[in-house]
């Protein structure tokens, strides 16, 4: 399974960015996004099943959303009043007979 991110970028704080990342084959497990800063450990953000329950990091609850077109094997992350602290690499993930992840996307969000 290949994952493609795309729609990281440079926003200021309070702003959105909305991120996709399109699998190459059909993900029945669950898909989801990731952050990682330098130095630390990659943590959750957001996941769906393929049923449509979502789980989310604390940190995001309320500005985030996760949702997912399982016809076009694409999951999307609304990203909205961003802070300076949701600056990251983000990385999409795909369960599907095993863990999958894409290339990191920088997000960075300015004061």
């Amino acid at each position: 399974v290949q994952l493609q991110a795309s729609g990281g970028g440079l926003v200021q704080a309070g702003g959105s960015l909305r991120l996709s990342c399109i699998a190459s084959k059909t993900i029945l497990g669950h898909m989801g996004w990731y952050r990682q800063d330098p130095g630390k450990q990659r943590e959750l953000v957001a996941r769906l099943s393929r049923g449509g329950v979502a789980e989310y990091a604390d940190a995001v609850k309320g500005r985030f959303t996760i949702s997912r077109d399982n016809l076009k094997n694409t999951v999307y992350l609304q990203m909205n009043t961003l802070q300076v602290d949701d600056t990251s690499v983000y990385y999409c993930y795909a369960w599907q007979l095993g863990d999958h992840w894409g290339k990191g996307t920088l997000v960075t969000v300015s004061s």
